[in-house]
């Protein structure tokens, strides 16, 4: 067990990890059903559906910074990390859930899987660790690493302290570190000779670390961190819209058909804008709180509760409304009801299965 000098019992309010949860669980959502969509669609429609894609491909780098921030402050305020229950908690909230639904995507919906389909119990195998059973599980298989090295941040969030030149030099030094990272994907990887075999490359932890690291940081210097972000978040607006732009220029410049592989995580632009989102949402956050908005809070705290289940089973519901309702029959006649009408009935059974899932588990612990 790891103790601090700090003792403070976690409060029940959502905190600016749990706004951005709900805020990328929600976003995630209607990723494939756009995918569905952008399909045999008008150039035109195409990139109207490519813009709402990119306006919306933050959830990776805002799930993963707000569960660092969240997970930190809550062993902080609490005073210790006892990892023996953590990872005791984890196995049951996070990895038993992820086998469950990979077994579903695997043997209920095999045709869901990515690059290629399982064939013998190795291919299954590989198909079930490596986030290819369905088209979302990537993000998982990322998410999960986050979730083992938390400990590990937690070191990092003792070293730093209130050292205001240690937490410069690790957002600087980490901003570097990272650019360089992106220069040698975009290099070696991302449409190059070796993308099929170095594709997993876009799943390694490293490929995220800037938003763990930062979500550190933001809960460590949240004194600065808040007044920042209070102070200045117009000009964050405007350097969201810029890099929104930026983004969106950039996957036009591959043509048509549009393909969404092209809107990648792993470059500035991308990086910059999602940054912008994470700190706007933090600005929402904290504007509730200092409003006293505690319906709000509860409903945030709540909901982020239920994010990883909701998105573990958001493509399940999609694609049994998707085929049950023979939507595709309306998507080129009603591409927008029918995105908008999908991603929101996905939304409720996603999360309404969440709660109830949940409650499983609350008996589980209990007994």
């Amino acid at each position: 067990m790891i103790h601090v000098n700090k003792s403070a019992r976690s409060h029940l309010r959502g905190d600016i990890g749990d706004y951005l949860k709900v805020f990328a669980c929600v976003a995630v959502i209607g990723q494939p059903v756009i995918d569905l969509l952008i399909h045999d669609q008008s150039p035109h429609l195409q990139t109207n559906l490519g813009s709402i894609y990119n306006l919306i491909k933050y959830t990776a780098p805002a799930f993963i910074f707000g569960i660092l921030y969240t997970d930190i402050r809550q062993h902080s305020e609490l005073g210790y990390f006892d990892v023996r229950a953590y990872y005791r908690n984890i196995g049951l909230s996070l990895f038993l859930p992820t086998i469950i639904w990979s077994l579903i995507y695997l043997l209920i919906m095999p045709n869901l899987q990515q690059r290629f389909r399982w064939h013998n119990i190795l291919t299954f195998f590989w198909q079930f660790i490596n986030g290819n059973a369905a088209p979302h599980l990537w993000y998982n298989t990322m998410m999960l690493q986050f979730a083992l090295l938390v400990p590990l941040f937690w070191q990092l969030h003792l070293w730093l302290g209130q050292n205001v030149w240690k937490g410069w030099a690790v957002f600087i030094g980490t901003a570097v570190l990272y650019l360089v990272w992106l220069g040698i994907y975009n290099s070696y990887v991302f449409h190059q000779p070796g993308e099929a075999y170095w594709y997993l490359t876009d799943r390694l932890f490293i490929s995220f670390i800037l938003y763990a690291i930062y979500g550190v940081l933001a809960w460590n210097y949240r004194r600065q961190f808040n007044h920042w972000i209070f102070r200045f978040w117009p000009i964050l607006l405007v350097i969201l819209a810029i890099t929104f732009v930026k983004y969106n220029h950039e996957l036009r410049q591959y043509g048509w058909p549009v393909n969404l592989v092209n809107a990648s995580y792993y470059k500035p632009s991308t990086a910059i804008y999602s940054l912008m989102v994470i700190e706007l949402v933090a600005t929402l956050s904290l504007s509730n709180q200092f409003h006293h908005h505690l319906a709000i809070q509860h409903f945030f705290h709540y909901s982020a509760d239920l994010a990883y289940l909701a998105y573990l089973s958001n493509v399940f519901w999609e694609q049994l409304l998707w085929r049950g309702l023979h939507l595709v029959k309306f998507a080129t006649i009603h591409p927008y009801l029918v995105l908008f009408s999908l991603w929101g009935a996905t939304i409720v059974l996603a999360f309404g299965s969440a709660a109830f899932v949940q409650q499983i588990i609350i008996q589980m612990k209990r007994g």
